[in-house]
């Protein structure tokens, strides 16, 4: 027996582990449904991406365990998880895929608090005298 293909997708802090299975288009994230997860619709909209372009909604069922960051950092790393899951699928996917962008890895992260200084970048005031 074959173990099922997980795909690995990451952004800022967030680890996405995605399966591709065929069905009907249900997506399941850490075991909720997808609207209960992101009940904003601009997220939703961001981890159905990749299936969009290659017209493919409604042809696999979605099942991903996503830890660390917030909502917005998990949708992009799912979506990168579907993305490189399409491709193992069916390799004809590549070039559209890689034109929307859907294989670059957002290498943003939050950057570190320096000391002394409140953040990263804000400086406590200056005082002349």
């Amino acid at each position: 027996m074959q173990r099922p293909q997980i795909f690995v997708g990451r952004r800022k802090t967030s680890v996405a582990r995605v399966r591709l299975v065929p069905g009907s288009g249900t997506v399941t994230i850490n075991k909720k449904s997808f609207e209960q997860y992101f009940p904003t619709e601009h997220h939703r909209r961001d981890v159905l991406k990749p299936l969009e372009i290659v017209e493919s909604l409604d042809k696999y069922d979605i099942i991903a365990n996503v830890r660390g960051g917030g909502r917005s950092g998990q949708a992009g790393a799912i979506r990168l998880g579907i993305a490189r899951a399409l491709l193992r699928l069916d390799e004809s996917h590549h070039d559209s895929l890689k034109k929307a962008k859907m294989f670059t890895r957002d290498p943003r992260m939050v950057e570190r608090k320096k000391y002394g200084q409140p953040k990263a970048r804000k400086r406590f005031q200056f005082s002349k005298r």
